[in-house]
């Protein structure tokens, strides 16, 4: 289907280019959600009698974006969930839960700007863009932790799940080697005691 951008669409075009987009595209995303219009000949009339006005509204919500991008460029919000001890979470982290804790620090977005390249389902920092506006984008990130202990860790940079498994690592082995090899640990005594002996007798 051919259709006339009314807004900047990511790897599409800008405002009043005519693209050429898949039915089902089109039809439930572009047209209800007036990002486009069909490209008729009517349509195209009606666009350009109100092409200043359009192009002026997208300036000022361009503006108001940037305005506000200011108070969520960078923001790093914590989220602590339960996991497993490969670090896999129980479920994972949605859209709404990064909406919801970005909005208790003050951000004041909303569900449709979060862009979330592929569902979060391991602890660790994560990098989120937000659509402030078409031509309006910033960062933030996620920290997906066990505890504020954990959150505070990793946001230092150090690999949470990396440490605990030496430490788990080092523990098992010292619980272990006495146990399991009280050979040698008697052998090295005797071996010790050895000379010591024939030290007495010359």
């Amino acid at each position: 289907m051919d259709i006339i951008l009314l807004e900047r669409v990511e790897k599409l075009g800008g405002i009043g280019d005519v693209v050429s987009v898949k039915d089902g595209y089109a039809r439930n995303y572009l047209l209800p959600n007036k990002k486009a219009l069909r490209a008729n000949e009517a349509n195209k009339k009606v666009f350009e009698a109100n092409r200043a006005k359009i192009e002026a509204d997208n300036a000022e919500k361009r503006t108001a974006a940037e305005a506000h991008s200011g108070n969520v460029e960078g923001k790093q919000v914590v989220l602590i969930r339960a996991s497993s001890n490969s670090g896999q979470l129980y479920g994972s982290v949605s859209v709404r839960d990064i909406v919801e804790a970005l909005n208790a620090e003050g951000a004041d977005v909303a569900k449709q700007m979060i862009v979330l390249e592929r569902p979060i389902k391991t602890l660790g920092l994560f990098d989120v863009r937000v659509n402030l506006h078409p031509e309006v984008t910033v960062n933030v990130q996620v920290n997906v932790a066990r505890s504020p202990d954990e959150a505070e860790l990793q946001s230092q940079g150090v690999d949470v799940m990396a440490a605990m498994f030496e430490q788990d690592t080092s523990g098992f082995t010292e619980a272990y080697d006495p146990n399991a090899e009280p050979g040698e640990i008697a052998t090295e005594e005797a071996e010790e005691a050895a000379p010591a002996e024939g030290e007495e007798e010359a």
